[in-house]
């Protein structure tokens, strides 16, 4: 009769155990993917959280590449990422029985950034292109001092990577097969560069304009010499007068569903939208 009941207690708690596992699952969302969006999707999540005490939100950087890559793994139910989803991401989810279905969350203005040491404050898109290409190695060559340029940037499986290779590097030209110089530091988040730009006179980085603190300097952009200097701020991209900027997107499997439409519509609300706006990012509505 121990034995029995001690088999009945055991099955009893399992089962229990089995629905608790099964309960956290239903009321826990797995976001991952762009480092430029992570503090935006914590900022979502605990706003959320707090709305929806019995849900539970996590939220992860690692790179657009590597959200997407778990959004096709079916590691996570969200895949935040600062760039499109390419042709060849699509074939190998389908292959897998995913279905990525894309939504425009947010707008970010990308910003090119300095030391405040820098006498530097403008340039051209051009020459960022070949300050990032190693074509203009001394800051003397665009105004400012004797010194070697020092070049961050993000790693490749960023999407921010991807986007400034193809924006400014190309310049949106798809013939083009330039690429960041070899000298380039490869740099694994967006605040390493940033603490980098801090401390180092004769660094150039980039990323996403909610980075920007007093430690580091914003360059103004021109899309050539004959165009104004812009500076990345909210309005500029919003009226899209900054040259380097960029939708953020959510990916999911299919259309939302349950739990995930639940907190996708609140990234998507008017305080969603404000908590865009409150992280240094452009709401795509006001």
């Amino acid at each position: 009769m121990f034995k029995k009941s001690v088999i009945l207690s055991l099955t009893i708690l399992f089962l229990c155990s089995g629905i608790g596992f099964a309960a956290k699952k239903d009321n826990s969302i797995q976001v991952k993917g762009s480092d430029t969006m992570v503090n935006l999707g914590q900022a979502w999540a605990e706003k959320y959280m707090e709305i929806n005490p019995t849900n539970f939100v996590a939220v992860t950087g690692g790179g657009s590449g590597t959200g997407l890559s778990s959004l096709i793994s079916a590691s996570c139910d969200i895949a935040m990422s600062s760039r499109n989803i390419k042709e060849k991401e699509i074939a190998l989810a389908k292959q897998r029985g995913v279905n990525p279905f894309e939504l425009k969350a947010a707008l970010d203005g990308l910003a090119v950034v300095v030391s405040p040491k820098n006498p530097v404050s403008k340039l051209t898109v051009s020459q960022l292109g070949q300050i990032f290409s190693g074509k203009i190695t001394n800051w003397k060559d665009v105004g400012g001092s004797d010194a070697k340029i020092v070049i961050l940037s993000r790693e490749v499986n960023s999407g921010t990577h991807v986007y400034f290779k193809e924006h400014v590097l190309r310049n949106m030209d798809p013939s083009s097969k330039e690429e960041f110089a070899p000298q380039a530091l490869m740099l694994s988040s967006s605040q390493a560069i940033a603490d980098e730009i801090a401390q180092n006179p004769a660094a150039i980085g980039y990323y996403g304009m909610g980075y920007i603190s007093p430690k580091q300097k914003a360059i103004y952009v021109a899309k050539d010499v004959k165009s104004e200097y812009i500076a990345p701020t909210i309005e500029n991209v919003i009226n899209n007068k900054y040259p380097i900027s960029r939708p953020l997107f959510l990916y999911t499997n299919g259309e939302p569903k349950d739990q995930v439409k639940q907190f996708i519509d609140f990234c998507l609300s008017k305080e969603g939208q404000e908590i865009v706006l409150k992280t240094d990012f452009v709401p795509i509505k006001r």
